[in-house]
């Protein structure tokens, strides 16, 4: 049976419908749409694509996104590099960074813990979050961490994370806190608002 569309058509809805959330009718759409538009635009896609691949890398010290090596952030000499504000993806940071109202560094746990799903601290940059803790000269600047804020989102596996973290920073001597629940447990930091991350950060509470 002869294909339906041209062999490099039929290619790119194919690759577009393995995209999160897209179909393979969303797939025909967005293929049409890119056929209709300019070769700059299409091409313009393409370079956009190929850059991120090529460019972009996580922090070597706290796994943010970055197309540099430490990260503008953990660079950044004004930041407050006594304090991690630990969150569980790149995205998370952002939102947060967006707030304006930390001035920290961060360490992105690249997952949470979950025993059903296998899970375990081998498999996040837990370990990579100690040694942080443990050796000044591994956080920027050599400081000495004194507070560890966790920022992970309020839900089963969230919590059991924050646990864990808060027991290995305690035997540490570090002092704990987290971000303040105007969270409504079971959401996602990525869709609160600005204001609500705000409230969250200035009303942190100490982990007890």
């Amino acid at each position: 049976m002869p294909a339906a569309y041209p062999e490099p058509v039929d290619r790119l809805i194919e690759q577009l419908s393995r995209l999160p959330g897209i179909g393979r009718r969303s797939a025909e759409r967005l293929a049409f749409h890119l056929l209709k538009a300019t070769e700059d635009d299409a091409m313009a896609l393409a370079r956009a694509i190929t850059d991120v691949k090529k460019a972009v890398r996580h922090c070597a010290v706290c796994f943010n996104l970055a197309d540099r090596d430490p990260c503008p952030i953990c660079a950044d000499p004004n930041r407050d590099r006594r304090t991690i504000l630990v969150v569980e993806q790149p995205k998370d940071l952002i939102a947060l960074e967006l707030t304006g109202m930390y001035r920290g560094l961060y360490h992105v746990l690249m997952g949470r813990l979950s025993p059903i799903d296998g899970i375990t601290p081998g498999d996040l940059t837990i370990a990579r979050l100690l040694e942080r803790l443990d050796h000044p000269e591994r956080n920027p600047g050599a400081v000495r961490v004194e507070e560890l804020i966790l920022g992970l989102n309020p839900t089963l596996e969230g919590d059991g994370t924050a646990l864990h973290l808060a027991e290995e920073a305690r035997t540490r001597g570090i002092r704990v806190s987290r971000l303040a629940r105007g969270l409504p447990t079971g959401s996602q930091l990525e869709y609160a608002n600005k204001a609500v991350l705000a409230d969250a950060i200035q009303g942190r509470q100490n982990v007890s």
